[in-house]
């Protein structure tokens, strides 16, 4: 029989304390259960800043595929007779490259590409090369040999591995071939021989792995895509935040262009290419081949509800003071229209023009889009005059669609105040609010939203992360601060309908903000302490709010409480009930938790806890050690109507009472 510890003597022996320890009565009331807790209130908000998408998420391997960076040759590597020229088969697109003879037969044409900080490869895993291609004169077929290689090995062959693809056709046509890996190599470059005197057109030069995420050729990375998964996210806000301003309205994310053929899809500059002076480099572009349509199918995916986000007509306002920069109110009409075929695109029928192009996607079904977000982190009066018109054309054509408006960049003061009246008044039904704050700002907001009005927009609490001043890293003590702070969130799930950490990807190469949910390089994915705490909520979720309180109080870290945090919910279907407890303290401290409010009958089955906790404060999830902070369980003993045990200091537990 297996032994049960109570969670007293397993905590003690996580931490090597003594169950000496200050003792806390809480009550958890079950005989009527609280408001219920949105599908949607823990979710994932994706931006393309540190790499995130190519270079991440965005399983291609080769940069600058297309061609189109300003510098068309940007990324590659050339030797030989190798022009780039503009005439290509696709208009948005145009620029090619021809390989030609050298005139000498020991002179190679050949072409490099390294990727995006290096392509990583896996030892007996398969890669796709594909390429759009003709021949340029005459019928016999041309060869060009594809490799990929190791440049900087001392040996005599380089390439560890090859194949050729025959070019036959003076029309453009798509051609593929598989390469099969036999080493790992997390910084290989691919190599393009052209064998022979015919010259032959290259356009859309691309490597895939085959075991992309769901198996799609324009797919996602496997494991980062699987470590969204296992958020289990409810919502899913995308494509961005300031890149959907853009640096100008030139360069913001227009989702019309990443969606039909992903040939044609127009290059656009990152808005973060130039923010930070330590990562100002000129190779910083989003290829759209992870799109609006490759959102909306993770979404699928996931299970998770789809929240774009579109621009109201305001460029980034930090780095635009200019009226000139925006788009006047009274020329809103295109961004308007955007919007209403956006939701065209999601929900229409085949025979709508938007409709159609999703069904020729691959997507005949509707993607059931229930939110829309307008606008980012905008500010000052000419917010609300942009949102207004999108608020009014929306409610006219969908009514049923939910408008997700904003409070700007900060968590309080004069614009934070000014923007929320604004958004009741114009209707919104959820207000983004955004908390980039230091350790004793989220010590202080345990009870942020116990007194919101609850006949307003609901709450999206949109982009999170405590940041430690001088320490703006992903080490455990700010992620147990966020996990103290959403105790206050799930406290007040009537008025919180949805929550996301910000930002979710970086790559250790590439990075420009920090701290990130999810660290990557070429081969490996690291989950944060941030990380755990967001999986946890999202995995004891529950359905309900129960009332659990200390002193007749909420448990929100106030005077007396000596920084305990909590909150509680019940799993109506299996009859689980899920304590969230934070102890933010330098002390461990005993903790009861009784039960009131039992049916006559019932009674508490058992009891386990899932803890998450570091003696070392600064201790973090690194590649070289992912998995250094991580959940522990243990089964605790029940006594009648109570649970409990002792907490050691600095840690947070999700207690699970059958």
């Amino acid at each position: 029989m297996k032994k049960l510890w109570t969670l007293t003597a397993a905590l003690a022996m996580l931490t090597g304390l003594g169950v000496q320890a200050q003792t806390h009565e809480m009550t958890l009331q079950v005989k009527k259960v609280g408001a219920p807790i949105q599908p949607t209130m823990y979710g994932l908000f994706f931006e393309d800043i540190n790499f995130a998408a190519d270079g991440g998420l965005y399983a291609e391997m080769v940069e600058n595929r297309s061609f189109e960076y300003p510098q068309q040759l940007y990324g590659w590597k050339t030797v030989g007779n190798v022009q780039v020229r503009n005439d290509g088969p696709f208009d948005k697109n145009p620029h090619y490259v021809r390989m030609g003879y050298t005139g000498h037969k020991d002179k190679f044409t050949v072409m490099e590409n390294s990727g995006i900080f290096g392509m990583g490869v896996k030892q007996n895993e398969t890669y796709r090369f594909s390429v759009w291609a003709r021949l340029v004169e005459g019928n016999e077929p041309v060869k060009i040999r594809v490799e990929l290689c190791d440049p900087y090995i001392n040996a005599e062959r380089q390439a560890f591995v090859t194949e050729h693809v025959t070019i036959d056709s003076k029309d453009w046509k798509k051609y593929q071939v598989v390469l099969k890996s036999p080493v790992t190599n997390p910084k290989a470059t691919m190599r393009i021989f052209l064998e022979g005197k015919q010259a032959v057109d290259l356009e859309h030069v691309s490597l895939f792995p085959t075991d992309t995420w769901k198996g799609r050729e324009n797919g996602m990375r496997k494991d980062l895509a699987q470590a969204l998964a296992d958020l289990k996210p409810g919502i899913f806000r995308f494509p961005g935040g300031c890149i959907v301003e853009g640096t100008d309205l030139d360069t913001r994310y227009n989702w019309k262009n990443t969606v039909g053929p992903v040939e044609n899809r127009p290059l656009n500059e990152n808005r973060w290419q130039y923010t930070f002076p330590y990562r100002y480099l000129p190779d910083y572009y989003q290829s759209y081949g992870l799109g609006f349509f490759e959102f909306f199918q993770l979404c699928e995916d996931f299970g998770a509800e789809a929240l774009p986000v579109l621009s109201c007509g305001l460029a980034c306002q930090f780095q635009n003071d200019d009226m000139s920069a925006h788009q006047p109110v009274d020329q809103l009409d295109s961004y308007v229209q955007d919007a209403l075929d956006l939701i065209e695109f999601a929900n229409g029928g085949t025979e709508t023009k938007w409709g159609k192009l999703r069904a020729e996607m691959g997507h005949a079904a509707p993607f059931n889009l229930k939110f829309i977000a307008i606008g980012n982190e905008q500010w000052d009066a000419i917010y609300p005059e942009h949102l207004e018109p999108f608020v009014k054309a929306i409610r006219k054509a969908y009514p049923n669609i939910k408008i997700v408006g904003s409070a700007g960049p900060n968590s309080e003061g004069e614009q934070f105040d000014y923007l929320w009246p604004e958004m009741k008044r114009l209707g919104a039904d959820l207000v983004d609010e955004h908390f980039y704050r230091p350790a004793d700002w989220f010590l202080s907001q345990g009870a942020r939203y116990d007194n919101y009005d609850r006949k307003g927009p609901k709450v999206f609490a949109g982009e999170y992360a405590c940041h430690i001043a001088g320490k703006k890293y992903n080490h455990f003590y700010p992620a147990l601060l966020e996990a103290a702070f959403m105790t206050g969130l799930e406290r007040n799930a009537d008025i919180v309908h949805m929550a996301t950490y910000a930002p979710l990807f970086a790559h250790v190469d590439g990075w420009q903000w920090r701290p990130d949910l999810i660290w990557f390089d070429n081969l490996n994915v690291v989950r944060t302490a941030s990380y755990l705490v967001q999986q946890l909520y999202s995995t004891y979720k529950g359905t309900n709010v129960l009332n659990l309180t200390m002193n007749g109080k909420p448990v929100t870290g106030a005077d007396g409480q000596d920084g305990l945090f909590a909150s509680s919910v019940i799993n109506q279907p299996t009859g689980e009930i899920y304590v969230k407890v934070a102890n933010t303290s330098e002390r461990s401290q005993h903790v009861s938790v009784k039960v009131d409010g039992l049916k006559k009958g019932e009674a508490l089955k058992s009891a386990k806890a899932i803890v998450l906790q570091s003696n070392d404060l600064e201790a973090e999830n690194s590649i070289a050690n992912p998995n250094l902070i991580k959940p522990f369980e243990y089964p605790v003993q029940v006594n009648g109507n109570m649970v409990s045990g002792t907490i050691p200091a600095h840690t947070f537990v999700v207690v699970v009472i059958q």
